[in-house]
Order: structure tokens, then C-alpha cells, then sequence
């Protein structure tokens, strides 16, 4: 990402428009300095408030838990939607952790497994893509792995620039940079040079530049051909990864898998098809930190009624 587009403090971000931007950003630095347990436990009381304000979403998260999950008995989805909107009212805590806390605080909750993966890689010289899925502590996986190993994270620009200069900055706190999402070019010259760039390709992104492949039970799930672009490209790595909060402990524990096997290469629908395997086994990892409030398969192809 090129200096001239990173985003820059500057006194118009004090005008009263941003007021309120401003006091959520003073909330959450205030909110990350209590300790975790408290942290935890008003997390999930501010997720079953907004759901209340929120029905559609709950409906969203249900909906996709019931596509994906059609034999999950309706007992097991209503606690798993349960366990999902408490996560979600704690995301905006582990946001605060992944943009406040210190290095040492990090460290003392987040245990990283899996390292030895990416050192090989580093003496090969050979650039990484990081595949993640959004989960809703990625911002604190991030951080953490970003103060062992820098890396680049694919982003998109928030509109408000109150709010980008803030999501920059704490983004970047332990990382080189950010790329947007539509700097290809930025990402390619970065695998090429061996580095490493964060992406999660799980989300629906629009059917520009993607393919129907399989996704869980969904036959179907429109999915970016963007992965198969960037290692057709690079011959970069493809190494997935995964943050999992102990609920007992409070613990997390950042999992760097081996690079894949088997990638396919220029054939992008084959290689939607086998990155939605690996965005599978990861959400499966902690299904209920998973961000189902997404709507995940709001594309359909051409003809197909909407399964919202």
C-alpha cells in the first residue's frame, strides 16, 4: 500500500460529524484497560442487548447455521446461535485487546502454535498467504502473530475517515502495513518479495471475479477466485491459520497450520473448491466464534431465488 493512501491524522477528524466516532473509540481503549474477565462478561451482555435491536441478524446467523448444518438438530442450533451473539458482543472487546493492549498483555493471552511452519518458509524466501476466515477475535490473532512475525493485512478502507485512521492505526500496530482489498498489484509484489499478506477469502464478496463452489451444505457458495489469482501468480505458500478462545481459561490459542498440499493451479474453480475445504476445517475449529452474522450466500447464480 503506498504511503499517499495511509490514512493520516489531521485536525478535521475533530470536527462534531466525528464526535461519535470519537466516543466509541475512547470507549473501547477505556473497555480493553479492565481486566479480561470483566471484559468478558460485558461482552456478552452488549451482545444479547444488540441482538434485541438487531432481529434480522439473529435471523441471519440462524439462517446460515441452518443451511450450512441442515441434520444440526434445532435444539443444538439455538444454543449454537446463543453462544454466536455473546461472541459477537465480545469482538468489539477483542478489537480493543488487538488495537490497545500492550505487547506483553498479548502475549500472557495468546499462545501461538505452529511457528516453525513460517521460519522455513522465511529461510526459503518464499511469500506466505496467510488464509484466514473471520472470526470474531481475527483482530486479536492478527496482533498476536504480527508482534512474532510482521506480515501485510488485506483490508477495505472504512468509509468514515475518522474511523479508517483509527482502524489503520491499530491495525498496523504490529504489522508492516495494510493493502486494500482492490490493490492486486500491492499484494502480488508482496508474495513475490516473500512476504506475508493476511487474507480470508470465506466471505461473499460479489460475483465479479468469483465462482459458485461448495460450501459446507450450501452447493452453491458464490467465492472469490482472488486466491487462486494471487498463488498463480506468486508460487506463494498457501498457509491457513486459526484463533480459538478458551471460554474456561480465557485463554487463545493461534494455530499456524503446514502449508497446503495440492493447491490447484489455474483453474479457479477447482481452487474455490478447495478453499472452501480449508475455510470449512477452520470455522469448524470454533464454530462458534465464526461471524455468521454475514450474509453469507446472498448471491445466488442467475435464476436462483434467494435464500434469505
Amino acid at each position: 500500500m503506498s504511503s499517499k493512501h495511509i490514512p493520516v491524522f489531521s485536525y478535521s477528524l475533530l470536527h462534531p460529524r466525528y464526535w461519535g466516532t470519537l466516543m466509541l473509540i475512547a470507549l473501547m481503549y477505556l473497555l480493553s484497560l479492565l481486566p479480561y474477565r470483566v471484559q468478558f462478561f460485558l461482552g456478552q451482555r452488549i451482545g444479547r442487548l444488540a441482538i434485541k435491536l438487531m432481529k434480522n441478524r439473529r435471523h441471519v446467523i440462524y439462517r446460515n447455521l441452518e443451511l450450512c448444518f441442515p441434520s444440526m438438530s434445532e435444539s443444538e442450533r439455538d444454543n449454537l446461535v446463543k453462544e454466536n451473539i455473546d461472541n459477537t458482543g465480545l469482538a468489539l472487546f477483542e478489537t480493543g485487546m488487538a488495537w490497545f493492549w500492550s505487547d506483553a498483555r498479548v502475549c500472557r493471552h495468546v499462545t501461538i502454535k505452529g511457528m516453525e511452519y513460517i521460519e522455513q518458509l522465511e529461510r526459503e524466501g518464499k511469500g506466505a498467504l496467510m488464509v484466514a476466515v473471520h472470526s470474531m477475535n481475527l483482530e486479536l490473532g492478527a496482533r498476536a502473530f504480527g508482534i512474532k512475525k510482521s506480515g501485510m493485512g488485506v483490508y477495505r478502507p472504512n468509509n468514515n475517515p475518522c474511523f479508517d485512521y483509527f482502524q489503520y492505526k491499530g491495525r498496523s500496530r504490529s504489522n508492516r502495513t495494510l493493502i486494500d482489498r482492490k490493490d492486486v498489484k500491492g499484494m502480488l509484489r508482496a508474495l513475490k518479495s516473500g512476504e506475508r499478506v493476511w487474507y480470508a477469502p470465506d466471505h461473499d464478496y460479489g460475483v465479479r471475479r468469483s465462482v459458485f463452489a461448495p460450501l459446507f451444505a450450501v452447493e452453491q457458495a458464490c467465492t472469490t477466485t482472488g486466491t487462486s489469482l494471487l498463488v498463480d501468480a506468486t508460487h506463494c505458500a498457501v498457509v491457513p491459520f486459526t484463533m480459538v478462545r478458551d471460554n474456561d481459561s480465557g485463554h487463545y490459542t493461534l494455530t499456524v497450520c503446514q502449508p497446503v498440499d495440492g493447491f490447484p493451479n489455474k483453474d479457479p474453480e477447482a481452487a474455490a473448491v478447495f478453499i472452501n475445504k480449508i475455510v470449512e476445517q477452520s470455522i469448524m475449529a470454533a464454530p462458534s466464534q465464526y461471524m455468521w452474522l454475514h450474509r453469507r450466500f446472498k448471491n445466488r447464480p442467475e435464476g436462483q431465488p434467494s435464500l434469505y
